[in-house]
């Protein structure tokens, strides 16, 4: 039994590391371009399965603290009907940053494994160096989610506010700062920000 079986595993072992020697250059070429488009296929399709509002409120961490914070904002409903998920404020769109992100990510799935944050208290004590993390990564690329909706040339400044007309033209006209600099609480509670005056964050 055993004896068959590494038998079968030396055969395929030559077949896989000389193939030449028994398939011909078309059948590897096409073989390995089907091969190709159908790892091509399974990788896109869990990674847009992995960028899903279900997918990041599936483990209670995310469903119990920051999702229902969410519920209540306008980027979860409001009066025109376009919502913001998780991944379109959290994953950028195009896909090298996209999967850069996907990269960080993984660290988030160790905490996950290792109970990081898998209480609410222990979600209260991280929750202002979860939020620096993200406040940091948006404010090195320019707010680039917020940008994807958010548009300073598509703003009707005449329809804001005078606080907000004059942030916004400000920040238009001299580039210094990013969306995260005034919006940190804009669609989840902020941390105990006496924590971060006393850390200098």
């Amino acid at each position: 039994m055993i004896r068959a079986l590494v038998a079968r595993v030396q055969v395929w072992w030559r077949t896989v590391s000389t193939p030449s020697k028994y398939y011909s250059l078309g059948f590897l070429t096409v073989g390995g371009f089907i091969a190709g488009i159908i790892f091509w296929g399974a990788f896109n399709t869990v990674l847009e399965l992995t960028n899903t509002e279900p997918f990041c409120t599936s483990c209670h961490e995310m469903r119990d603290n920051v999702f229902v914070e969410l519920k209540p904002t306008i980027h979860y409903s409001n009066r025109s009907g376009v919502r913001a998920t998780c991944p379109d404020c959290h994953v950028p769109h195009n896909w090298t940053d996209k999967i850069g992100r996907k990269m960080q990510a993984s660290k988030e799935v160790w905490g996950k494994i290792f109970g990081t944050i898998n209480t609410r208290d222990k979600f209260v004590e991280k929750r202002l160096e979860l939020a620096q993390h993200e406040w940091a990564r948006l404010k090195a690329n320019n707010s680039l989610e917020c940008r994807n909706c958010h548009r300073f040339e598509s703003m009707d400044f005449t329809r804001q506010s005078v606080r907000a007309q004059g942030m916004h033209s400000t920040a238009l006209a001299n580039g210094e700062k990013t969306c995260i600099d005034c919006h940190k609480g804009i669609a989840h509670r902020l941390p105990d920000m006496g924590k971060a005056a006393a850390t200098g964050h």
